[in-house]
């Protein structure tokens, strides 16, 4: 395959495969396919990793035994055209590989930023739906003057139904894939 030197979201050449994926360069970028379209992300920022650190302290203090929770860069298959890397994600024990977890999650949680949020958003909600991920959470860094938001989806009969919209100040109890309570604004220092 050759080198990928342009960093973007947008998709690049339709028609690839996850096993095309092993050939992309140890460059700090990120990438993914969807749909058989490549997509590539620059590194993200301090106040994104910090989202991502302190929600999987959080997430994985609470998760039951055999539920793992993760954090990219960790390959998820959706199809054999399809492979992503959520910036957090729980998944069961069992569903794992050495190399990567060849199923959807349970739950997918992406933390947008400047460079992916048309692809969080729109492509990998989309994708994440029809893969059949049963809750995906949106968190906006930016998303209010006081700090992070929060967008939780849970996957009914097949589409993506909102089923809470939080402000920084907001505490709200998940219960899949287990109970957890979290607070947006507590995902920054």
């Amino acid at each position: 395959m050759e080198a990928m030197s342009t960093l973007s979201s947008s998709p690049r050449r339709r028609g690839l495969t996850r096993a095309a994926l092993e050939h992309t360069p140890d460059d700090g970028n990120r990438y993914e396919l969807i749909d058989g379209a490549l997509l590539v992300t620059p590194a993200p920022g301090y106040r994104h990793q910090r989202i991502v650190v302190l929600l999987w302290r959080l997430l994985d203090d609470m998760a039951p035994p055999d539920l793992v929770t993760m954090v990219a860069p960790f390959s998820v298959g959706l199809a054999v055209d399809t492979e992503v890397q959520p910036d957090v994600f729980v998944a069961r024990r069992d569903a794992f590989t050495e190399k990567d977890l060849p199923s959807a999650p349970l739950l997918a949680v992406e933390i947008l930023s400047t460079s992916t949020r048309a692809t969080d958003l729109e492509l990998k909600r989309e994708r994440y739906e029809r893969a059949g991920v049963a809750s995906y959470w949106i968190i906006d860094p930016y998303g209010d003057p006081e700090g992070p938001t929060l967008v939780a989806l849970d996957l009914i009969d097949g589409a993506y139904a909102t089923e809470v919209t939080l402000r920084p100040s907001d505490t709200w109890t998940a219960t899949a894939p287990f109970t957890v309570t979290l607070r947006p604004g507590h995902l920054i220092d």
